[in-house]
């Protein structure tokens, strides 16, 4: 996978279809950094409402998206 320094090289290109990917690889990216920060916050017993918080969601939202991923005894 590119390093994301060469992502954000390739959107600001002059080829749109590679910068597409780029946005698109970036995009990715950040779900994955975003699910990894969300289980770990879970693990510390971070509530739902403080992450939703710091994602700048509702709570269900949060809890939709990320609770599936993670075993955390319901909480």
């Amino acid at each position: 996978m590119a390093s994301v320094t060469e992502l954000a090289g390739a959107v600001d290109g002059e080829d749109p279809v590679t910068a597409l990917a780029a946005v698109a690889a970036l995009r990715r990216l950040l779900e994955e950094l975003e699910a990894a920060h969300v289980a770990d916050a879970r693990a510390r017993g971070t509530s739902w409402e403080a992450i939703a918080a710091a994602l700048g969601v509702k709570r269900q939202t949060a809890h939709r998206k990320h609770a599936h991923r993670i075993v955390d005894g319901g909480r």
